[in-house]
């Protein structure tokens, strides 16, 4: 496959800026993936889809408020950070990203909030705009971790052109999310509400977790056109024995097991094994998946509306047959469905 075979003409105003009134209630298109039919509904119809004994597994990774306003010591310089990830807890390491890059050295300090209380120096360049900070600052990890993370914003995608606001806190994070690490949001798991998973429940639907913790990787621009020269960045995930034995037993009995986003999607594929059912794994991956790609433990799929050329639409399209998957996105545009984090969601089944 190529990268020019995942080009689609979007409108502008179908990139959805603000998310959907109530969690569950954005259109949902569903796709079959045998026979190419398209329903429209709206999402909380997705419990017609699954039976008792059936499994829906999550991403439950929480977004931190990563973006950061400071300022260059001596030049007030504003400058803008974006947190990473945290290297080392006792020195207060984190990798970061800076902008703009080219006015920060080794050795500059950076000051944030509006008393400058936070202080951090540069003490590496790791690539361009890439960077490690040493935090200073005087108190329990804990404290620290507040006070730093009181200072940030929550991290909304540049395809957003606005501001973070309040509203975003707690939207732009599944209600389900707990372990904290991710820089981007599992889209596909902000359309369930408390309401649908209560109702999910009820029905005997199996819902389990798995952790990968989903960074700027995914939107950063391939810049090759053979697919299997492009290398993702590595992510960290997590797949405990209660996950896996879950999967598992439902594949057994041949129920159906459903990746509620692209992001289980990989998690599920960087941890199965020869026999073609799920393992546990705690580790990095940077498994890249574009079709064709042969699926051994998912049924089916739930993802939102992605952009042209992101590897998220890839992943979609390994799953859902390539030529199914661009025509359904041809009639979204059509339908003027939603795309994006705060867009509309597809199911494949």
């Amino acid at each position: 496959m190529k990268l020019s075979q995942f080009k689609f003409k979007l409108p502008e105003e179908l990139i959805a800026q603000e998310p959907a009134e109530q969690r569950d209630e954005s259109r949902l298109m569903v796709l079959n993936r045998k026979t190419g039919e398209i329903q429209h509904l709206i999402f909380k119809d997705v419990i017609n889809f699954f039976d008792d004994g059936d499994v829906m597994v999550f991403n439950d990774t929480m977004v931190f408020p990563a973006k950061l306003d400071g300022n260059k010591e001596k030049t007030g310089a504003r400058i803008e950070v974006f947190l990473l990830r945290e290297l080392n807890i006792e020195h207060k390491l984190w990798d970061v990203l800076v902008e703009p890059a080219r006015k920060i050295r080794i050795g500059n300090k950076l000051y944030f909030g509006e008393d400058e209380s936070m202080v951090a120096e540069v003490i590496d360049n790791t690539t361009s705009r890439g960077r490690t900070l040493r935090f200073l600052y005087d108190g329990s990890h804990e404290e620290f971790k507040s006070a730093l993370f009181s200072l940030g914003q929550t991290p909304l995608p540049d395809y957003i052109k606005r501001e973070p606001v309040e509203d975003d806190v707690t939207r732009y994070q599944c209600i389900f999310a707990r372990n904290e690490g991710a820089v981007v949001a599992p889209a596909a798991g902000l359309h369930f509400s408390r309401e649908l998973l209560k109702r999910l429940e009820i029905k005997g639907v199996d819902q389990t977790f798995l952790t990968l913790h989903s960074g700027l990787g995914n939107f950063r621009e391939i810049d090759v056109e053979d697919l299997t020269k492009h290398r993702m960045d590595s992510e960290q995930m997590e797949v405990s024995q209660q996950l896996v034995d879950r999967v598992n037993r439902a594949k057994d009995e041949e129920r159906q097991v459903c990746a509620v986003g692209t992001s289980v999607l990989r998690g599920i594929a960087s941890a199965v094994s020869m026999g073609g059912h799920m393992k546990t794994y705690s580790g990095w991956t940077n498994k890249f998946i574009f079709p064709p790609y042969d699926f051994s433990v998912i049924t089916s799929l739930i993802s939102n509306f992605h952009l042209p050329y992101s590897t998220m639409l890839m992943m979609v399209a390994a799953f859902g047959d390539y030529d199914k998957v661009m025509n359904a996105y041809d009639v979204a545009v059509k339908e003027k469905y939603r795309f994006g984090a705060y867009g509309d969601a597809m199911l494949i089944i």
